[in-house]
């Protein structure tokens, strides 16, 4: 019998393969900006971060303000990159369709994202009335609220809630929040939640017997 009664997923790189692929729009967008990078340097910058966040860090590195219309311009091509090429994260949708507890997303990016991206990848009907995003709250990780908010939604304690999460301020606001956390390490480039996670695995087949 498990000891956790609800799990919390993360959605980005941990129920979609979202992750290269935001993260390749948004290197790109960061050269007419004079900012140039490679896939993995953007991981290293961005992954697991709030928009707001990625921007600032370009407008420091290159030394001078983003345009206004950065954030617009970052969905729309976002948008039509995740409809080309968006897929689940390999094993997943088994480990959702046989887990016997409670679950839902708790993610960074908005209702829109997840709902488009959990739809792209057929996974959507899994978690109608259970996508909870920092963008309803304006609290992001690694500020546990959103993790916090998940929760008490769905009827259980922190001490009784798993978080899956793939990057290392997820990890970290789940931490805060009074939560065990099992971090995904297969696009874990910087070897970070090793040190931080409750437990750590590196494919989804692995899930199910840990929980």
């Amino acid at each position: 019998m498990s000891k956790y009664k609800c799990v919390i997923f993360d959605c980005d790189g941990v129920l979609v393969d979202s992750e290269t692929i935001g993260n390749s729009v948004i290197a790109d967008m960061a050269k007419d900006q004079g900012v140039y990078m490679s896939l993995n340097e953007a991981f290293a910058y961005f992954k697991g971060k709030s928009l707001q966040s990625c921007i600032d860090t370009i407008s420091e590195l290159s030394g001078k303000p983003i345009p206004e219309t950065f954030v617009a311009e970052y969905r729309e091509k976002s948008f039509e990159a995740f409809k080309k090429d968006m897929k689940p994260i390999e094993g997943v949708k088994q480990v959702l369709e046989n887990l016997s507890l409670p679950f839902c997303v708790a993610s960074s990016g908005p209702e829109e994202k997840i709902r488009l991206n959990l739809g792209l990848t057929g996974l959507l009907p899994l978690f109608e009335n259970k996508i909870f995003s920092c963008y309803a709250i304006n609290k992001w990780k690694p500020d546990p609220a959103v993790f916090l908010w998940a929760a008490e939604t769905m009827g259980f304690k922190p001490s009784e809630c798993v978080i899956v999460e793939d990057s290392l301020s997820g990890v970290l606001a789940a931490k805060r929040g009074g939560f065990d956390v099992f971090g995904f390490t297969a696009h874990d480039y910087n070897d970070e939640l090793q040190s931080e996670a409750t437990k750590v695995f590196s494919s989804m087949s692995e899930l199910l017997k840990m929980l």
